[in-house]
């Protein structure tokens, strides 16, 4: 008589090479049992990679033997590895979109070719400053070069900025002023010591301007002006909004 399912069994099960008589044991023993549920759908991926590989092997008949011990035990071990990766892969993902959505409307967004080097990047925040209507100004103090671009939203107004000849370290937000006098933070940004914008600058990164956006509340003609401040209150430009 054979003896009772165990836990062991899952892996056999799910490679299926348990007889009748087991399979069905063990299928009562999973029926009770969440630990080898749970193993049991880690696994079942296991089947469709060995006939995939039954397929291109130059001879299919090598796979069509009952597998030993040995390599029983090592294909569960790298299938349960891989099943174990895939899992924390879509972890960090989950996490990441997480603190996306808890941030982005705090912080907005910046990038500069320093930050994201990559051409798809770079060029997509370049595209959001391009695709709207351009106010600009140089301020005649500070010689900060600040640009905004416009588009109307049904929930307000998105507002890209592209600055330049600023130097840092600083820490800056762009600022909404409505008609009414009502402010209202787009985005915040740090500049790092070597500015940007700058074009005598030694590094390549510090000659190019930074791309920010965000959003306001305000419909663009409930808009009075943009402010580009520092976090303690200094003024660097003030770009009216015609």
């Amino acid at each position: 008589m054979n003896p009772p399912a165990q836990h062991t069994d899952v892996g056999a099960y799910a490679l299926g090479v348990l007889d009748e008589a087991d399979a069905a044991r063990f299928e009562e023993h999973l029926a009770a049992c969440g630990r080898c549920a749970a193993e049991l759908d880690d696994l079942m991926g296991l089947s469709p990679l060995l006939g995939e590989l039954k397929e291109c092997s130059p001879d299919p008949r090598m796979l069509d033997a009952r597998p030993g011990p040995a390599l029983l035990d090592r294909l569960l071990s790298e299938v349960g590895t891989a099943r174990r990766a895939q899992r924390t892969r879509r972890l960090c993902l989950v996490a990441a979109a997480a603190a996306l959505i808890v941030a982005g409307p705090l912080v907005g967004a910046a990038v500069t070719a320093q930050d994201a080097p990559s051409h798809s990047t770079v060029s997509a925040a370049k595209e959001m400053y391009e695709e709207g209507d351009k106010i600009g100004t140089v301020d005649p103090v500070t010689e900060v070069d600040a640009t905004v671009s416009l588009q109307s939203k049904p929930w307000g107004t998105h507002v890209a900025l592209k600055l330049g000849n600023v130097k840092g370290p600083l820490n800056c937000d762009l600022v909404a002023v409505g008609r009414n006098g009502e402010r209202q933070v787009i985005t915040t940004w740090a500049v790092p010591p070597g500015g940007y914008g700058l074009p005598k600058a030694t590094e390549k990164w510090n000659r190019e301007p930074l791309y920010t956006h965000g959003g306001a509340a305000l419909n663009r003609d409930q808009i009075d002006r943009f402010e580009v401040r520092t976090l303690d209150g200094r003024r660097l430009a003030t770009v009216d909004n015609a």
